[in-house]
C-alpha cells in the first residue's frame, strides 16, 4: 500500500485533521506524537476519525487491516518558523530527508512563507520522494492566509481594501496569544501595541472547520487588546483539498501501474 507524508505546521491543523478524518482513501493515518501534534490529534478526534494511531517516531508499524487504498503518515511542525527563515527552511529540510524513507510522496501544507519555500525542489530534493503543494493555479500560494482565502487575488483585493489588516483564519484564532509571545514577546506589550499602531481591522476568515462564533471569543480578546474593529470574509478549503486530491491520484496511479506490471 502506498503511504503519503503530510507536512504542516500547527496552524493548519484543523484543516487538516477536517480534510483527512473524511477521506475515504486513507485507511490507516499514523501521527507523530510530539509537543506539536497535540491539537492535531485532539482535532482529529473531534472530527470522529477512528482509524488514526499516534507513533513515537517515523518508521514505527502501522496497524493491520486497512480498509483504504491509502496510507498516511502525518508530522506537524512547530507554529511561527516562518518568523526565521532560515530556521523553517532548515526545520524542512530536516523533515523531508527523514519522511522520505518511509513514504512514496509527501504533501507539503505551506506556501511561500516569505520566500522561504520559493524553490522546495532544489531545496528539498534530498526527500528522494515528489512533492506537492498547495498551487493558486501557476504559482504557489502565498502563505497559509493566501491559501484558506482562496489564492493570491483575494488577498490582494483585501490588502487593496484595508492594508492594515490582520487577518484571523481559524488557525490565528487558535494560536495568536502563542504567535505574539514567540514572536514579540522579549519586547513586552506596550511595544507589540506599537507596532500594530497602524492596524484597523481583524478580517475573521471562517471555514467549515470553524464557524464565525466559534472564533468570536478568541477575535474580541485580540481586538479589545489591539483597538481593532472586525470583518468577515468566507474561507475555502478548495486549493487544500485539491493539493490532497493530486497527491493521492499520484500515488493511486503509481500503484495501479506497479500491480499491472507485477501480474504480466
Amino acid at each position: 500500500m502506498k503511504v503519503l507524508g503530510i507536512i504542516t505546521c500547527q496552524i493548519l491543523e484543523l484543516e487538516f485533521a477536517y480534510l483527512l478524518a473524511r477521506d475515504p482513501d486513507l485507511g490507516c493515518i499514523s501521527i507523530i506524537e510530539d509537543d506539536f501534534s497535540s491539537g492535531f490529534i485532539k482535532a482529529m478526534e473531534a472530527n470522529g476519525c477512528n482509524h488514526f494511531h499516534k507513533i513515537a517516531r517515523l518508521g514505527d508499524s502501522s496497524p493491520r487491516g486497512c480498509s483504504g487504498r491509502l496510507e498516511s503518515v502525518v508530522r506537524v511542525m512547530e507554529l511561527g518558523l516562518h518568523n526565521r527563515k532560515h530556521l523553517l527552511q532548515q526545520g524542512l529540510v530536516q523533515a523531508t530527508q527523514e519522511m522520505g524513507k518511509h513514504v512514496d510522496a509527501i504533501m507539503l501544507g505551506y506556501g511561500l512563507c516569505g520566500n522561504a519555500l520559493e524553490k522546495p525542489e532544489e531545496m528539498l530534493k534530498s526527500a528522494g520522494v515528489p512533492l506537492f503543494r498547495p498551487m493558486d493555479t501557476d504559482h504557489p500560494v502565498d502563505d497559509c492566509v493566501g491559501l484558506i482565502l482562496g489564492g493570491r487575488e483575494p488577498y490582494y483585493a483585501e490588502q487593496c481594501r484595508t492594508a492594515g489588516t490582520f487577518y484571523m483564519i481559524p488557525g490565528f484564532a487558535r494560536h495568536w496569544k502563542q504567535m505574539l509571545e514567540k514572536e514579540f514577546g522579549r519586547y513586552g506589550l506596550d511595544l507589540v501595541k506599537r507596532m500594530f499602531v497602524a492596524y484597523q481591522r481583524t478580517l475573521i476568515i471562517p471555514t467549515p472547520v470553524l464557524s464565525e462564533a466559534q472564533m468570536k471569543p478568541d477575535v474580541e480578546a485580540f481586538n479589545q487588546l489591539f483597538g481593532l474593529r472586525s470583518e468577515v470574509k468566507e474561507g475555502t478549503l478548495e486549493i487544500l483539498l485539491k493539493t490532497l486530491h493530486e497527491a493521492k491520484d499520484f500515488l493511486l496511479s503509481k500503484a495501479t501501474k506497479e500491480d499491472g506490471r507485477s501480474n504480466i
